[in-house]
């Protein structure tokens, strides 16, 4: 390998990779998997026609109002320390919208959902730039960032339908509880035993650093 060649990614990355794609996949996933369960939602919380809309389109609102502001966040405080808030959020905000009583506290929880969502792009796609030096490989892990968002806009009234023959309505909002739990535990795990290895001298720092889920 010549001096000027950038390094190729190991194992980690594209297993760190992988990790970043399921958040993105639920992002995009709760854009569109709402739609199916409005008529039990309708039946069950009474919302008017306002509150309804509301219901439906404030979590793209605030998706959309909050992308440049937490891209910015992140650099400030760290991409992986945004990206393990933001699903920490995403996940509390999904069971409190499962479990709404009322229009107005589902409205808020997909408020939260907006929000929390919101760090999810930004974060994922810095820590992909950081984790894939070759440009070649950029180009396939950025690829493969983009099509998880992709995927899940189509997956979305699928898993929905499935989950609302067998349960109610709350449950669409479940399914993003496991992979942001999912994605919190192996955040956490990994940057754990890179860290013990860096002080071992087991691996250096820049590999640390080039890990997804150890960027700062």
């Amino acid at each position: 390998m010549s001096v000027d060649e950038a390094p190729k990614a190991s194992r980690r990355e594209w297993v760190g990779l992988a990790v970043l794609a399921l958040p993105c996949l639920l992002y995009s996933m709760d854009l569109e998997v709402l739609y199916l369960a409005v008529p039990k939602l309708s039946a069950d919380l009474g919302p008017t026609s306002s509150q309804l809309l509301w219901i439906t389109d404030i979590y793209g609102f605030l998706l959309a109002g909050f992308l440049i502001t937490m891209g910015t966040l992140g650099d400030r405080i760290g991409r992986r320390r945004l990206l393990m808030i933001g699903a920490g959020a995403f996940g509390a905000a999904s069971v409190l919208a499962a479990f709404s009583t009322s229009s107005e506290m589902l409205i808020a929880a997909r408020a939260l959902l907006g929000i929390a969502g919101a760090t999810l792009a930004p974060s994922t796609l810095s820590l992909i730039r950081n984790m894939f030096l070759d440009p070649d490989q950029r180009t396939f892990a950025i690829g493969v960032w983009a099509t998880s968002f992709s995927a899940g806009a189509a997956l979305g009234p699928l898993a929905g339908g499935a989950l609302l023959q067998f349960f109610w309505w709350g449950s669409v909002f479940l399914v993003a509880v496991p992979v942001m739990a999912l994605l919190l535990m192996l955040g956490q795990r990994c940057c754990r035993i890179l860290a013990i290895l860096r002080r071992a001298g087991w691996i250096c720092p820049v590999q640390c650093c080039r890990s997804s889920l150890c960027w700062r």
